[in-house]
């Protein structure tokens, strides 16, 4: 079979609810590689919170982070790192704006930087892992670098008044995808980006063409990636409106269902070794 281009949302994907992946995925993807098919990440978290399942799936190629803003490779310095953040004067704009509703915090990261609007310590508890830099206060004074992602967390009831502000005032220059249940936060990068970008890239420099790559999602953030992957998989988890445009619908990340859909399509033969 020619070569394939698996490519892996974390959270609800990849991970169980639990956070980890399960013996027999991590056992499929690794007969996948073996068999002579590429296995990437595509994800919204920072590489510092993913770098441990890069290292645990022994992957060697770039990676997508923050939803397509920043794609690099870990361990080859020679490929040419891709990384837009947003404007810092349109993140102030969105902050000022932000005074208008009711919003619990306010976070941004530059890379594994993290600015924190307000003390928060189960919010920070999200974004401590990989031990980054936090600094706590007023983002219109404390942040002077250009960030990655803004993240925005709203009472759940504003939570699409802000996303309609956003639309309204400032579509031209960013984009917003809601993250799921518990954590109903809206997350910012710059306008007309999104895991599709960040893949493209990862495709053509592996040579494997747009109709061989298998994309696996479970949410709002996974639209495009879906949409553009030859076969786009929603997980039996995913939201409603991700599960109607999929190519095909998996079983749910705590069953494997990503393992299902690569042993059929791959013709993987896997022997259970838990």
């Amino acid at each position: 079979m020619k070569q394939h281009l698996i490519v892996l949302d974390l959270d609800g994907t990849l991970l169980t609810d639990e956070k980890v992946i399960s013996k027999k995925t991590e056992q499929t993807l690794k007969a996948a590689r073996e068999a002579g098919h590429q296995v990437m990440i595509a994800t919204g978290r920072p590489y510092r919170a993913s770098e441990p399942y890069y290292r645990q799936l022994n992957l060697d190629v770039p990676i997508v982070n923050f939803n397509g803003a920043f794609v690099h490779h870990p361990d080859d310095r020679s490929w040419k790192t891709f990384h837009e953040p947003i404007s810092l004067p349109v993140v102030g704009e969105v902050v000022e704006a932000l005074q208008d509703f009711n919003v619990h915090n306010v976070v941004a990261e530059v890379m594994d930087d993290v600015y924190v609007h307000r003390h928060d310590e189960k919010l920070l508890n999200i974004f401590t892992m990989g031990d980054p830099s936090v600094t706590v206060g007023d983002l219109r004074s404390y942040l002077t670098d250009n960030p990655t992602s803004l993240l925005i967390h709203p009472e759940l009831e504003d939570q699409e008044k802000i996303r309609r502000h956003l639309a309204e005032v400032h579509a031209e220059v960013i984009d917003h995808r809601r993250w799921g249940a518990p954590w109903h936060v809206i997350e910012v990068i710059r306008h007309g980006l999104n895991k599709a970008v960040g893949i493209s890239k990862v495709s053509e420099w592996l040579n494997i063409p747009q109709d061989r790559i298998i994309a696996f999602g479970d949410e709002d953030n996974d639209y495009e990636m879906i949409e553009y992957a030859g076969t786009g998989v929603a997980m039996g988890n995913a939201i409603s409106g991700l599960k109607s445009i999929a190519d095909e619908v998996a079983g749910t990340n705590n069953e494997d269902g990503i393992a299902t859909v690569l042993e059929e399509r791959l013709g993987l033969k896997v022997e259970s070794k838990i």
